[in-house]
């Protein structure tokens, strides 16, 4: 009985430990999802309590909807090439860090300081960059012979500009991480490499990279949600003189929150969401899908 009770005990505990953590998910989570795909059939204005049924309505206007259609276009553009990027960029910067340089500590510090500071105050310091006359981005332009760009007035331009500014500020996360599964790897599978006459970029292709892919797919899926939810830099950075970026680049949260809390129209903001939501998850399955079945 002693030792029963002692187990009992035991597996209390941990699913207590697990009940709270779980519970919280539900509510944070779960419920406000399913509450969402419950709203994308309605009508809804936020206020009136009336709130009729219209079934797949919404979605039918969403398909046809241009700012829809423009903003969907805008955040694919935005996270393909910001992904890429920053994956590419974060590997390359990695790659050398991780056999051991010297002021390494002093590296990782200057790259990683962008993704922990506040996204605000980043943005605004690079909307005095990106400006079109007194900027930096267009003197280090000109330095090689290019005409000034109008980063902050020309929807493509600023699409550009949020894009090189997110890259910026996620390149150090993804090296930190590059970092720890580069140096994760076995030293044997580099001595036999060695052994083998297998160096540079035949030791890359052939042993580091499948090794690393676990980081990459971790790295890729991270960065796509992170990109496909992307807001604060679009709005500081795309903004136009009454503060709305639609007129540069509308991407897909700030036109589910124009809906949502600008024109009241909770429900077709909701069917937003949903569409949203099953991008983004679907994405993420590919992405498992395709890069998992390179590590086996």
């Amino acid at each position: 009985m002693r030792v029963s009770r002692a187990l009992m005990a035991r597996y209390a505990f941990c699913y207590l430990m697990l009940a709270i953590p779980t519970a919280l998910f539900v509510v944070f989570r779960i419920i406000p999802i399913a509450r969402t795909l419950q709203l994308s059939t309605l009508n809804w204005d936020l206020i009136s309590p009336a709130k009729p049924f219209v079934g797949l309505g919404n979605f039918r206007e969403l398909l046809l909807d241009p700012n829809f259609q423009l903003a969907l276009s805008n955040t694919t553009i935005f996270a393909a090439v910001t992904v890429t990027a920053s994956v590419v960029l974060a590997l390359l910067v990695a790659l050398p860090l991780a056999r051991g340089v010297r002021l390494e500590g002093l590296y990782q510090l200057l790259y990683f300081l962008p993704f922990v500071a506040p996204t605000v105050p980043e943005a605004v310091a690079w909307k005095w960059i990106c400006d079109t006359r007194y900027g930096v981005l267009n003197y280090l332009l000109s330095l090689v012979g290019l005409g000034p760009v109008s980063w902050l007035t020309e929807p493509r331009a600023t699409l550009w500009a949020v894009i090189i500014m997110s890259v910026w500020k996620t390149l150090g996360y993804n090296m930190i991480l590059f970092i720890v599964g580069l140096r994760a790897i076995p030293a044997e599978y580099t001595e036999a490499a060695l052994i083998d006459g297998a160096a540079g970029w035949r030791h890359f292709r052939s042993i580091t990279l499948p090794l690393l892919m676990p980081t990459v797919l971790l790295i890729t899926v991270i960065s796509t949600i992170a990109a496909y939810n992307v807001f604060t830099q679009v709005y500081v950075l795309a903004s136009d003189i009454q503060g709305s970026p639609a007129g540069l680049v509308r991407v897909l949260i700030y036109d589910i929150f124009e809906n949502a809390f600008r024109f009241y129209r909770m429900g077709y903001a909701s069917a937003e969401a949903t569409v949203f939501f099953v991008i983004v998850l679907g994405l993420t399955l590919i992405q498992f899908r395709v890069l998992r079945s390179q590590t086996e």
